[in-house]
């Protein structure tokens, strides 16, 4: 068989939606930095994406596939957990949401940080989409060469 065009387009394919879902949830995170109320009560909790190793689906179970293309993997999102520690206690008496102390519960989201993770899954998903770009260019140059 071999390790072909569609091969790497599927590993590029899976970086890139998972790399989309980690911007998604870098997102909501930085969207919630002050939110003190939802629906399940309570503020907003901060959460994290969980990547995993995934087996890349060959078009058929070649028995005579090398050592190295079954060792090839791609990525995909395991899950997404909530960060249910991570709360920072700030005080204001006037506010709505004030525990009987005067402290208001935020979500504990470090914008500093999650904009750093932002920057890198961004970079990570460019890196990702010039695979696809690259691998585009080459099919289309074996494509002229076959005419």
């Amino acid at each position: 068989m071999g390790i072909n065009f569609m091969t790497a387009l599927d590993i590029a394919s899976s970086g890139l939606s998972a790399q989309r879902t980690l911007l998604n949830v870098i997102s909501m995170n930085l969207a919630n930095i002050n939110t003190t109320r939802t629906q399940e009560g309570g503020p907003y909790r901060k959460k994290e994406v969980i990547f995993q190793s995934a087996p890349i689906k060959w078009p058929s179970d070649n028995l005579m596939r090398t050592e190295l293309e079954r060792q090839i993997k791609g990525v995909k999102v395991n899950r997404i957990v909530e960060d249910y520690d991570g709360v920072r206690k700030v005080y204001d008496p006037n506010h709505p949401d004030a525990d009987e102390d005067g402290y208001v519960s935020y979500p504990d989201i470090n914008v500093v940080e999650e904009m750093a993770k932002m920057l890198t899954a961004l970079r990570s998903y460019e890196a990702n989409l010039s695979t696809v770009t690259s691998i585009k260019t080459m099919l289309n140059s074996a494509l002229q060469i076959a005419r």
